[in-house]
């Protein structure tokens, strides 16, 4: 098993790991419209037996590692519910539901 960097020394390779594209999803930059990486991916899963050095790795917004991760292990990924909490709560302030009753 692969022992991944804990604490400080795990942050400092996440970051340099992101600073490589600046911070931005490498599939989205090369769709020609760059969003944020929030997720260091590995291109071969640790649980796949995948290494975890920095050329086998990728930065991806949330939206692409759900989707990568889903085709590698065979799942769906699951819909992504706009406007409501995890609970099925709408959020905006203006819908009935959020409004206080006097």
């Amino acid at each position: 098993m692969v022992e991944r960097l804990r604490g400080s020394a795990g942050v400092a390779q996440r970051r340099r790991r992101l600073a490589r594209t600046h911070g931005l999803c490498e599939m989205c930059l090369a769709a020609g419209r760059p969003e944020i990486a929030t997720v260091v991916d590995h291109i071969v899963p640790l649980a796949l037996g995948g290494s975890d050095e920095d050329s086998n790795t990728r930065n991806l917004c949330g939206a692409h590692h759900l989707e990568v991760t889903a085709e590698q292990f065979g799942h769906r990924a699951p819909i992504k519910a706009r406007g409501v909490s995890r609970s099925g709560r709408p959020t905006a302030p203006d819908h009935p539901w959020n409004q206080r009753r006097d």
